[in-house]
């Protein structure tokens, strides 16, 4: 078992309520502190920056994947990030205080969270890489080989955003492919 199925194990019988949000509603807002952690039952989000010129998407959440503003929920200030249903969402969700309650329960919880911080942080590296280093078409392709379900979930403007590229070089991109 993987550690996020380890994690999703623990909190299982440990949600605290149950929300919905509206497609384009958002759940967190730029310069909110974050006090709960997410899990998507149903539906899909996006994390993104917004910079005056653009906004910049950072990660994707949808069913069976956990999400929050983690920047504000581990510091506890203000997060940089807003989160906005891209489809009509159900959540579970737990609240910081809760959930640091049960991770630092057991030994064994706070292995399994520190794990996923890891995983986290790998994922992350893994991510600066490809926008540093590699040409829109291989950022793609490593998007594709790493989370193949993205393409299924999400429409392709957030795709483009989140691979740094345009929409149109996206386009062009899966034309190639057929």
């Amino acid at each position: 078992m993987g550690v996020y199925e380890q994690l999703l194990g623990i909190l299982s019988n440990n949600w605290e309520k149950e929300i919905s949000i509206k497609r384009n509603e958002f759940l967190v807002n730029e310069g909110e502190v974050e006090t709960n952690l997410y899990f998507v039952t149903k539906g899909s989000l996006r994390v993104f920056i917004n910079n005056e010129i653009e906004e910049h998407t950072i990660r994707f959440g949808y069913s069976n994947s956990i999400i929050t503003a983690l920047d504000s929920f581990i510091t506890g200030k203000p997060t940089a990030f807003f989160i906005q249903a891209i489809k009509k969402c159900e959540l579970k969700v737990i609240s910081k205080k809760t959930y640091y309650q049960l991770i630092n329960s057991k030994e064994e919880y706070k292995d399994v969270w520190s794990k996923m911080l890891e995983n986290f942080v790998y994922q992350q590296i893994e991510r600066e890489i490809d926008l540093i280093t590699f040409s829109p078409l291989k950022r793609f392709e490593r998007l594709i080989k790493r989370s193949p379900q993205v393409f299924q979930e999400i429409p392709q403007k957030y795709i483009a955003s989140y691979l740094r590229m345009t929409p149109e070089t996206l386009s062009r991109i899966l034309k190639s492919l057929d």
